[in-house]
């Protein structure tokens, strides 16, 4: 009975305290104003910083896409010079051999049997054709016009030299490369207008063109400089459809992008 009564003193005293504790303990409004504006402030400067890095980084990454595009149309210039003065250097060895088997063929003839316009033939051949020197003429052109943006850098003085190539060879080989290159000057200029219609020359003209593509790739650029997003997005998608593998649809792959978003 008494050990009962020691059990119900400690229940009651227990029971005591956990009211007491209950009252006294302090009540915090965790959603008071201060702390909520605090905390939102710093939400949204620490928003505002991610968002700059960003658009820093995206930045730098264009112009570091711009820069590889350069790079790359001076590299394909390089090797469009290349190559075509290696077709010219194979050609000139051609006609001379043709040149040298011919003179031993008629060495070798009998007298009777030499024709009689060999002398007028021997004084045509001592000169290059008539096709020889055009071709020759245009070569020279072309050759004199991509130096001076790929090795001199005298880019003002390119435009009029690439200008008088199309108008005197509007048929040539290198035209689309001329009109492109033209282009590019122009573009680099901002003389958007201009660039865009030796751009288009390339694209309507030349549709087999390997110069096509960058052309595409060009006008588009020349759009979204010229604040016509839709016609930009329009001319992107045409590009990576027509071309999905070039290097120039890869570069306009994140333009594209960055115009939807």
């Amino acid at each position: 009975m008494k050990l009962n009564k020691v059990l119900f003193g400690l229940v009651m005293s227990a029971s005591a305290y956990s009211a007491l504790a209950v009252a006294q303990a302090p009540v915090v409004d965790v959603n008071s104003t201060g702390l909520s504006s605090s905390s939102l402030s710093e939400q949204l400067t620490t928003l505002e910083r991610k968002l700059d890095a960003r658009n820093r980084a995206q930045v730098k990454i264009q112009r570091q896409l711009d820069q590889l595009q350069t790079e790359m149309n001076e590299l394909r210039g390089v090797t469009e010079l290349h190559t075509h003065q290696l077709s010219q250097v194979l050609e000139r060895q051609r006609e001379l051999y043709q040149e040298l088997d011919r003179r031993v063929t008629e060495a070798l003839k009998p007298a009777n049997q030499v024709p009689s316009s060999l002398a007028a033939n021997n004084a045509s051949l001592s000169t290059p054709s008539t096709s020889y020197s055009n071709n020759l003429t245009e070569n020279e052109a072309y050759d004199r016009a991509l130096n001076l943006v790929l090795k001199d850098k005298r880019y003002e003085q390119a435009i009029p030299e690439f200008r008088a190539f199309n108008k005197s060879f509007p048929q040539s080989t290198y035209a689309p490369n001329a009109h492109y290159w033209l282009g590019q000057l122009l573009f680099n200029k901002g003389e958007l207008v201009e660039a865009e219609q030796e751009f288009r020359t390339v694209v309507e003209r030349f549709s087999d063109s390997a110069k096509r593509p960058d052309a595409m790739l060009k006008l588009a650029m020349v759009a979204q400089k010229q604040n016509n997003n839709n016609k930009a997005i329009n001319l992107y998608r045409e590009l990576i459809k027509a071309y999905p593998d070039s290097t120039s649809a890869k570069l306009a792959k994140p333009r594209l992008d960055a115009l939807l978003k």
